[in-house]
Order: C-alpha cells, then structure tokens, then sequence
C-alpha cells in the first residue's frame, strides 16, 4: 500500500512530552505507515527561496521555543539526513521550475522533531526538512508540493507540518487540557475540510475573503502553508481524509489530513 501525504498538527512543543489524545494518535498512526524517509516541510523554517537540508549526518536538535519544562530540552532528536533523498528532491524541483538551494548545517527545528519523536521515537529513519515561503498563494504552494507526487510509492512520507487554526493570541489558557474549540476556531476548520476534501482550491486559494474567522485563525500565513504542500504532494486521485480533529486551549487546533 502506497504511503500517503500528510498535514500533521505540530500545535505546542508539549506534544513531545505530553500524553493527550493527539499525541497517542500520532503513536498509534504511525505503526500503520513504515516509510523509508521522511521528507518534512517545516513552520518554522521560512525562507524566500526553497531550501532543503542537505547532510548524510545526525542533525542538531534545534529547541526554537522558550518558557517550557526542563525535560522538553532534555530531548535529543538523533535522526540522519540523507544527501541521496535531498538531490533527488532538489532534481524534482529544479525540474518544475521552482528555486531551490541546499542547506548544509541547519538542524531539525520543533516543527519536526516534536511530531517525529511521537511518531518513530527510535530516530532511525532518514530526514529530510524543508523550508516554507508563506507568503506564496495556496496555488503555488500545491504546486510545490506537486513536485513531489508519487514518492508515496517509494515508501517516502511527506509531512506538512503546521496548524490550521494557530493563534496565539487568541488562546484561552483557563481551557488548557480542555477539547471543545471555539466557535470561530471550529467554523473555520469546518469550511477548510468542505473546500479541502472537495479539492475546490479555487475557493481554497481565496481563503482570506471566504472562509469565516479566517483572520482570527491565520493571522499569519506561515504555519497554514504546509496544508497546501502536502494536499499537492500526495496522490490526486485520493479524497482527503481527516485522521485526527482535536483542540486544546480554544483557539489550538490539531486538524490533521492523509492524501
């Protein structure tokens, strides 16, 4: 069976420690999918020109947050890149007119290596991370991702990692640990699965202007985009399927696709 696509929530780092329904589920699903690399586009690598890390070593585990639990920090990711994956990648690139470069020294960031950890804790499997550029359209960002249709079918996982519904500000701490969203966090996630699983990416592009409380949830672009790079990676004859809707503090949302 091919390996799908996947948008994974990477939400709070407190995912690599926490034992929630969401992070029993990305322990559980993982069990189901044995690839032989892992290829992640990552919410908090942002760059203007496609970037892909590029080392045959064992990655830095890169702690790119602060305030949390001595334990967080205790984590070391110790997954090797694979320089063999990443020319490839970087062939299928190139060859889809999209601009890219190699990144020799950059480490796995906690857009990764939080969803990583739960899901093949052993670190044995090749990684290769790449960047985001919010601020390209949903379009171009699925077109992205198109460049890697069909590695499902070498056993390589792609992973979008981000949140779709990613507002700080917005969060409701007095709700930590408590599922029910709000409202407009829920409204806005209901209409993203409608236009998602439907694949109406005209509508998806115009998100902005269509889709309710869209500035609440995405008041900033770059943890929404890996939704788009991994609906274009997987297999387009595939209907987008949920495999995990939960929410923590209101306004957190841990929507996560297969494609």
């Amino acid at each position: 069976m091919m390996v799908p696509a996947l948008f994974l929530a990477h939400g709070s780092p407190m995912i690599a420690i926490e034992d929630t329904k969401y992070t029993r589920f990305l322990e559980e699903f993982a069990k189901t999918l044995k690839p032989k690399a892992i290829v992640i586009f990552t919410a908090h690598w942002e760059s203007e020109t496609l970037a892909v890390t590029y080392t045959d070593e064992v990655y830095e585990t890169i702690y790119d947050f602060g305030g949390f639990p001595p334990e967080l920090y205790a984590i070391k990711y110790e997954a090797r890149g694979s320089k063999e994956l990443a020319s490839r990648l970087i062939e299928r690139f190139e060859k889809n007119g999209i601009a890219v470069r190699k990144e020799t020294s950059r480490g796995l960031d906690h857009g990764t290596w939080t969803i990583l950890h739960r899901m093949y804790p052993k670190a044995d499997i090749p990684v290769v991370q790449i960047s985001v550029h919010p601020f390209l359209s949903p379009k171009e960002q699925f077109k992205i991702g198109e460049a890697l249709q069909g590695l499902g079918e070498e056993d390589i996982l792609v992973i979008g990692a981000g949140v779709t519904v990613h507002n700080l500000r917005m969060l409701n701490w007095s709700k930590s640990g408590v599922e029910e969203p709000e409202p407009w966090a829920a409204a806005f996630d209901d209409w993203m699965i409608e236009k998602v699983q439907s694949r109406d990416l005209d509508a998806l592009d115009r998100y902005l202007e269509l889709a309710p409380a869209a500035r609440q949830a995405v008041p900033r672009p770059e943890h929404f985009v890996p939704l788009f790079l991994a609906m274009g990676s997987g297999d387009p004859g595939r209907r987008p399927e949920i495999v995990h809707r939960s929410y923590d503090m209101g306004a957190l949302s841990y929507l996560s696709f297969r494609f």
